[in-house]
């Protein structure tokens, strides 16, 4: 009897798990990048510090303010005076409640301009005591020289 050899195909693989892990890693660095923006603002040029150390535990819930050489208040996406910041700050301490968290777990982070009058930070600090947060940082950046 005879035997019929048939051609064997070349065994190929399966891409799409290749291709779906591809569109995570896309988008997990999407995500990634857009919360590091959160922390960044073109309006305010960080003072230089010798004495600036990071911090030790990363922050749970803060709150970032970015103040412009020119007063304003940078918080999301809008802008206020330290007379409006207060309505900013309610919608933060909303989301705050809203994960079942005090108030006084949140952490207030201050960007201000290298040019930011002292006595115009000390006003939103003040602010943002009446709406009783208590955590307060100050951003700067480091100087290496």
């Amino acid at each position: 009897m005879r035997v019929k050899r048939t051609e064997v195909d070349m065994a190929e693989g399966d891409m799409t798990p290749m291709i779906d892990m591809t569109f995570q890693l896309i988008a997990f660095f999407m995500v990634l990048i857009n919360f590091a923006q959160t922390e960044a603002n073109d309006n305010v040029v960080l003072p230089n510090s010798r004495l600036v150390k990071p911090p030790e535990v990363a922050l749970e819930f803060p709150i970032i303010l970015h103040v412009g050489a020119d007063g304003r208040i940078f918080l999301g996406g809008d802008d206020y005076t330290a007379e409006t910041l207060r309505i900013g700050l309610e919608r933060e301490l909303a989301v705050v409640r809203a994960e079942g968290k005090a108030v006084s777990d949140a952490n207030v982070i201050i960007r201000g301009h290298k040019d930011v009058a002292a006595g115009e930070v000390q006003e939103i600090i003040r602010v943002c005591q009446d709406s009783k947060l208590e955590n307060f940082a100050l951003r700067v950046k480091e100087d290496r020289s």
